[in-house]
């Protein structure tokens, strides 16, 4: 079960109604509830990369000093507020956003957690005057913050006893470059490859080596799902480099070119995955035609010719056959 232990609410506009909270964030269960189920849906995201504090990095020293007690939760708050404001006042793009930055646990796992999020329905921030001053705190009427089965913008984990990251961001353009501000210039970390990032890249790189080669775009999109279910069965990671290796298990050529086509676009580490959701996309292969047909087939079924049939005709075309079929239901 995910705790909220500590949280802090801040308001960062760009057109100059920022609002750094003078107080921490009332947990009530209501606002408990709806944090903690945004930590596990955020949690699961293709999206997240795994990141590394550089050696410099100003947040983590911070971090080192909020651990050690010489500064409280709220003021640590502060500082990651305001190194988002400085970011944002040199960015093109008008950044109207909230803040969440939590402290939680659950079980042994102590994480720092940073929300960013724009508007969508469900909670929205009030302003309240506290003895500190004016603070955000949340109403349950209103459309600014997004649903509980929704997710955050942008995000990032610390887990407090090793300081690993993960994160997803968006890139904001900055003095005309496109900078991911939360892990670049916030947390002050490299970022690896997601795991959709990484997927899409094998799978990608498999169908050009296979097309370069005569070979069938399809059925090496359907072997990458297939091998990766099959990793992931045993596995909390997919390495990309080990994808060709099987796919192209018979030519070693293939198996060289994948490798290096890889290695060059920086996916040859290991990545890890929420099983759950990849593996849920693993298990169907979606299909449309220049016809406009569509298909969504059982990744297990592309290899059974009792159920499936691929035929490429001498003009080029292709045809589709569906076997040993009992019964078609209309979904229109």
């Amino acid at each position: 079960m995910i705790i909220i232990d500590k949280a802090a609410l801040h308001i960062l506009d760009a057109a100059g109604s920022s609002l750094l909270s003078a107080a921490e964030l009332p947990l009530s269960d209501e606002t408990s509830a709806y944090l903690a189920a945004h930590i596990e849906r955020s949690r699961k995201s293709p999206d997240k990369k795994e990141g590394t504090f550089y050696e410099d990095s100003e947040c983590k020293r911070e971090m080192e000093i909020y651990l050690a007690g010489e500064k409280d939760f709220l003021s640590f708050s502060r500082v990651l507020a305001e190194s988002f404001l400085r970011a944002f006042s040199h960015a093109e793009e008008a950044a109207s956003l909230l803040l969440f930055v939590l402290e939680a646990h659950e079980d042994e796992r102590r994480e720092l957690v940073v929300f960013l999020c724009r508007s969508h329905a469900g909670f929205s921030p009030a302003v309240v005057d506290t003895e500190g001053g004016l603070s955000a705190e949340l109403s349950a009427c209103g459309s600014l913050l997004p649903s509980a089965s929704a997710s955050m913008d942008e995000f990032a984990f610390i887990d407090l006893s090793t300081l690993a990251v993960h994160v997803r961001a968006r890139r904001y353009t900055i003095d005309g470059n496109a900078i991911f501000v939360l892990p670049e210039l916030v947390l002050e970390c490299g970022q690896a490859p997601s795991a959709r990032e990484a997927l899409k890249k094998a799978s990608d790189t498999a169908k050009k080596i296979a097309e370069a080669y005569g070979g069938d775009a399809i059925e090496t999109a359907a072997a990458v799902k297939s091998f990766i279910a099959d990793e992931l069965a045993e596995k909390d990671a997919v390495n990309p480099l080990e994808v060709g290796r099987a796919v192209f298990k018979e030519s070693p050529a293939m198996q060289a070119d994948y490798e290096q086509a890889i290695q060059e676009a920086g996916f040859a580490a290991p990545v890890e995955m929420d099983k759950e959701s990849v593996l849920k996309k693993m298990k169907i292969h979606k299909l449309k035609t220049d016809t406009g047909i569509e298909l969504t087939i059982p990744t297990d079924y592309f290899d059974n010719t009792d159920f499936i049939e691929f035929r490429q005709s001498e003009d080029g075309t292709i045809s589709i056959t569906l076997k040993q079929i009992q019964n078609i239901v209309n979904r229109g």
